[in-house]
């Protein structure tokens, strides 16, 4: 077991992460840093010749208005989600065009109609994919898109039944609501190649030509999170096709370990959410303790959970709620207790939504505390 490798050279220091007056602190805390946050969101524009519209960022990773913000600043306003919390946020935020991108059924689908109701002045959209989920939103303010299960096997209609498909978006018309598109979300693309990836692709452009065939024009078609960016981008078909092609990687707003991992070290990204953790403990003579655990760093993604800044040499093992257990090779020093580290998580998202506040960093500084708007969800129900 040995600390996820972190892509770019500059990350072996922690020297830029560094806070000035990090003693007054609460560990752990989650830090963000607005600089890197606006480098990273630039460095995308650029992958997308600067066409803003391309990008429907997923906000599941960034949580807070601040940093949605920061985004609707440099003209990202089309927005993915997946809460109607979320959603609110989004809308604060200034986004424009709000897709929520998973399968609400009963009253969360209520609740979407609710909030589109009183915001008319935002277009927001829901995913279905069967004839009879179309009901639901009928005689609402919401647009539909289809969602098509590309391989991940988790949600939508497989991709190989166009019949289907098509029979879903006769009945959205039919039921007078506005179709938007495809929604196909391959998660599991970074473990295939681009070949692999791009035959998904053609799928999708089988499926718009056989809606065009009944009369029904796809305005969009939306793919594409961090993973399989890469292969997005590469896909020359997507570049001046009838509709409007989207990805949604939203993790790459902060990045972590994984995301790193997986894009190429030329696209420029950084870390721009880490969390400061303390040294509470030397529980052996090869082993620390800090108390970041997976209440803190998400451990969805395996052990280990995060890499320590500064520091490759050090290994985190696997956390308990509170502990987060770090071997240190044999011959070198163990880091003080009351030593501050700064972990890169291997996954941010369920990260943020870990914290209820965020230090905002900036020159080494703390200069402001943002909540973490979007964490949780609405109250379930109105007594």
């Amino acid at each position: 077991m040995t600390a996820p490798k972190l892509a770019s050279p500059i990350l072996a220091s922690d020297e830029a992460y560094r806070v000035t007056g990090i003693e007054a602190v609460m560990t752990p805390a989650l830090l963000i840093y607005p600089e890197i946050i606006d480098a990273n969101i630039k460095a995308t524009l650029q992958l997308f010749n600067g066409d803003a519209n391309r990008w429907r960022p997923h906000v599941k990773t960034s949580k807070l208005v601040f940093a949605m913000k920061k985004l609707v600043e440099q003209g990202v306003v089309n927005f993915k989600c997946a809460t109607t919390l979320e959603l609110q946020t989004a809308a604060d935020a200034g986004a424009t065009d709000i897709l929520l991108a998973y399968p609400v059924v009963g009253a969360n689908a209520r609740r979407v109609c609710e909030l589109a109701a009183a915001m008319p002045e935002k277009r927001i959209s829901a995913l279905v994919e069967t004839a009879e989920q179309v009901a639901a939103w009928q005689g609402s303010k919401v647009g539909l898109f289809i969602d098509v299960n590309a391989g991940m096997n988790r949600t939508g209609i497989e991709q190989e039944r166009i019949d289907e498909i098509v029979r879903v978006a006769q009945a959205i018309v039919a039921a007078g609501l506005e179709f938007r598109g495809l929604h196909s979300y391959d998660g599991h693309a970074g473990s295939l190649d681009t070949a692999a990836v791009h035959q998904n692709y053609d799928h999708l452009l089988k499926v718009v030509d056989a809606l065009k065939r009944v009369g029904i024009e796809v305005e969009e078609v939306l793919t594409s999170g961090t993973p399989a960016m890469p292969h997005a981008l590469a896909y020359s078909a997507f570049t001046n096709a009838s509709f409007v092609h989207r990805i949604s990687p939203g993790t790459i707003i902060y990045n972590d370990c994984s995301s790193l991992r997986q894009l190429p070290d030329e696209y420029g990204y950084r870390p721009a959410a880490v969390v400061v953790s303390a040294v509470v403990s030397h529980p052996t003579a090869h082993r620390i303790t800090c108390d970041a655990g997976h209440k803190t760093v998400s451990a969805d993604s395996g052990v280990p959970t995060c890499a320590v800044l500064g520091h490759p040499e050090l290994e985190p093992h696997k956390p308990s709620e509170e502990h987060l257990p770090i071997d240190v090779p044999e011959g070198m020093p163990l880091p003080a207790i009351g030593e501050y580290l700064y972990l890169v998580p291997r996954h941010v998202c369920p990260t943020v939504n870990n914290f209820d506040h965020a230090l905002i960093i900036e020159n080494g500084r703390i200069t402001g505390i943002e909540n973490v708007t979007a964490r949780g969800r609405e109250i379930p129900v109105k007594l």
